[in-house]
Parts: C-alpha cells; structure tokens; sequence
C-alpha cells in the first residue's frame, strides 16, 4: 500500500451498498469514509484530502455529475470513479467528460472495483512523482507540442485547452505517432479498464480530440483508420 492508508471517500445513498463497499474496502487496507447524500459528499470532499473519491450519480440533494464538477474545479489530482446504475454508452461519456477518471456499473464485482481502485490510485501516485519530477519531456509531431511536465499543450501558437482524459487520449497518441492504435490499445492505455467493446466512448473523445487540435487547421493530425483504428500523423488536408 506504500506506506500510509490511502483515503477513500465513498458517497452512497443506498445503504446496504454502502456498507458492502466500505467493509470490503477496509478489509483490503483502505481507510473509508462514507457519505449518503451529494451536499454531505461534497462537503467532505472539499474540506479533507482525499486519494479517491467514489460517486453515486442518483444520489439526494446534489446528484454526483454535479458533485463531480465541483470537486474539480478545486482539485484536479483526486481520482473519481462513479459507482452507478447507469450504464448506457450515453451516461458511461456524461460520467467521464464532467472529468471523472473511471465508470463502474452496478450490480458489479467487488473484485473488479479494487482492481479498478487500485489503478486509479496507482495512476495518481505516478502523476504525482511526475509532478515533482523535475526533467521536462515535451513530445513534438509538426506543430503540435505537448509538455508533461507542465501539462501545456500548443498547436502552433494556439493553446489548447484539455479536460483530464482528453490529455491522457493525446499522450498516448503523441507517445505513438503515426502508429494505429485500435480501440480496444485505447480503452486499455487510457482508461485502464475493459469497457463494453459496445459503447462508443473513445470514438466520441476522439472527435473531442479532433475538433481541438485540428479546428481551422489546413494539415490534420488526428486520423481514423477504417476498420482498425485511429493514428496521429502528418497529413495534408487534401490528401486525406
């Protein structure tokens, strides 16, 4: 666990869910807390420091992708899985584009929810020692250049602007330029997870992607490949 307990808060409004995950999460060497409505959740979440906040989206008072928006606008480093019910493509991209990092449906495994906890939470701990890391590596492919260091992304001299998993989607890609990457390389490099193969989330972050570093931009970067997948390269507009 690398040396202290790391801090869960799990808000929950559904009691006996509630109980199972807490005890299991204790069981595995967590230290919970647990809220059972979204002003309480939220409350907790913005007054102690967290590693990981786990979020109901039907819950009283404020539902969870309000609660989700809050937190972020304070704290862009604490790792938020929603834990839901909801589970068509639709809610799966609402979910993760208020900038939650994972997405669970429920009924689920507990076994898969710490697997999940534990990446998210891993993840966080490597983000953190990249922060304090003081050696810059910027990745360059024509005019678009991405510092993971300081988290700066630029396309010529434009910037631009990233929610949390759009920027994770383009380092993979700058990391790989001009290799296919399939959905399924995506789902697992980004998300760490397998999602249902039938959602459609990485196509839909891929077109967030797209619009962002190729709008008004006579040389497109970001391409789909028929049939396997998506590659970042140069390539005029006309070519295409």
């Amino acid at each position: 666990m690398n040396g202290e307990r790391k801090r869960i808060l799990l808000v929950e409004d559904e009691t006996g869910v509630a109980s199972f995950v807490k005890k299991g999460l204790t069981e595995s060497g967590y230290d919970v807390s647990v809220a059972f409505d979204g002003d309480t959740g939220l409350k907790m979440a913005v007054r102690s420091n967290y590693d990981l906040i786990i979020l109901d989206i039907m819950l009283p008072d404020i539902n969870g992708l309000e609660v989700c928006r809050t937190i972020r606008k304070q704290d862009k480093q604490v790792a938020i899985l929603f834990l839901t019910a909801l589970g068509t493509a639709e809610n799966i991209v609402m979910g993760l584009e208020n900038e939650a990092d994972d997405y669970l449906i429920k009924p689920f495994k507990f076994i898969e929810l710490v697997a999940r906890v534990k990446t998210l939470l891993r993840r966080k701990d490597v983000s953190t020692l990249t922060i304090q890391e003081p050696h810059e590596e910027v990745f360059q492919l024509g005019d678009l250049v991405l510092n993971d260091y300081t988290k700066i992304v630029k396309r010529g001299n434009r910037l631009i602007s990233l929610t949390s998993t759009e920027y994770r989607l383009l380092l993979l890609f700058i990391k790989n330029p001009r290799r296919v990457l399939s959905r399924v390389d995506i789902l697992e490099e980004v998300w760490d997870v397998n999602f249902d193969m039938s959602t459609n989330v990485v196509d839909v972050y891929v077109n967030y992607l797209r619009k962002k570093i190729d709008r008004d931009q006579s040389v497109k970067l970001l391409h789909t490949v028929i049939g396997m997948g998506y590659v970042l390269k140069e390539q005029n507009e006309n070519s295409n």
